[in-house]
């Protein structure tokens, strides 16, 4: 019988025919006191993982002070349940007792996974395969451009990258009908789906919370009128397909190539959407500003310049051009 083994057993007779005795004693109040863990922390236990190797993991991590201890609570209070594998949070200071009750839970530690708007699907995979808290692969083709809802998420260490992907979908999905049921009246859109796609270009045209209604009355001031959106994003997505951001600046070039995502050669909206909105650029297309204006240029602050007429956009556009180029500006 191993050394180990044969101390279990020792101290489970010990506590079984003198439960009152200075053995019991001193390992409760061992089992009850406070942790050693000075700030808070996760441990992981693998599933297979048996009760002597849980134990011998969490005395090594020092978030308990006696091995021993824990696993012969453990085998007394074993009508409670087993301890569950999974990712658990632990706090400062809690007890052994504590500890083998979270064990007991199954209540795992969930973790934040924060999506930006504006990400083409390609990105949102990319950084869903590359963090290790998920598991398995995405088995299915690319998501739809525009299906995947950013927003943070929380999960559990191991959940299904697939999972993962189909929670956005569905969450995009159930906003979009929220929010089309809501639109006001009178827009140039058909559908959802020309509301993800002009949402992904507002998305896309500006990050200012505070722009965002009205850049989307631009453009669609712009549909009602038969102009052509003339969005460089769209020619940018034209050139990438969204499979990497452009890592150059648009030319005079690009600007005239045809592609179907061009908005300065193609009439109306492109095709599909050239990445992933979010809730609020949303609700500005389906409840833009009202507003006459039909053009917007950026100021040189982060945010954009607005006009009603070519010949206050004209005089906008110079303002930007001078501002470019003294400081070198993209």
């Amino acid at each position: 019988m191993g050394i180990r083994i044969l101390a279990t057993v020792m101290v489970l007779l010990a506590a079984a025919v003198g439960g009152t005795g200075g053995v019991f004693l001193w390992g409760k109040q061992q089992f009850e006191a406070p942790g050693p863990l000075r700030e808070d922390g996760t441990i992981i236990i693998e599933s297979g993982t048996g009760l002597q190797a849980i134990a011998e993991q969490l005395e090594q991590s020092g978030i308990i002070d006696n091995a021993l201890v824990f696993e012969i609570a453990a085998r007394l209070t074993d009508k409670k349940g087993p301890l569950k594998a999974g990712e658990y949070l632990i706090h400062t200071g809690d007890s052994a007792s504590t500890i083998l009750n979270i064990l007991r839970s199954g209540r795992t530690h969930l973790r934040r996974f924060t999506i930006a708007e504006g990400l083409t699907s390609q990105q949102i995979v990319d950084q869903i395969m590359a963090d290790d808290g998920f598991a398995g692969s995405i088995y299915f083709s690319l998501p739809p451009e525009g299906s995947l809802l950013p927003e943070t998420y929380y999960y559990s260490r191991g959940e299904d990258r697939q999972d993962v992907i189909e929670r956005m979908a569905r969450g995009m999905s159930q906003l979009l009908t929220e929010l089309w049921h809501e639109r006001a009246p009178g827009l140039p859109l058909e559908t959802p789906d020309d509301a993800v796609i002009l949402a992904s270009i507002v998305e896309k045209e500006t990050g200012i919370a505070d722009e965002r209604d009205r850049v989307a009355a631009v453009f669609i001031n712009r549909l009602r009128r038969g102009m052509r959106l003339q969005s460089d994003p769209t020619v940018a997505y034209g050139i990438t397909l969204g499979r990497s951001p452009l890592d150059r600046a648009l030319t005079r070039s690009d600007l005239k190539t045809d592609t179907p995502y061009n908005t300065y050669v193609i009439n109306g909206l492109p095709p599909g959407p050239i990445a992933n909105p979010g809730r609020a650029a949303l609700e500005a297309v389906l409840n833009p500003a009202q507003s006459d204006e039909l053009y917007f240029v950026a100021d040189g602050s982060g945010g954009h310049a607005f006009a009603k007429t070519l010949d206050e956009h004209n005089q906008n556009v110079r303002a930007w051009r001078k501002i470019r180029d003294e400081t070198g500006a993209q």
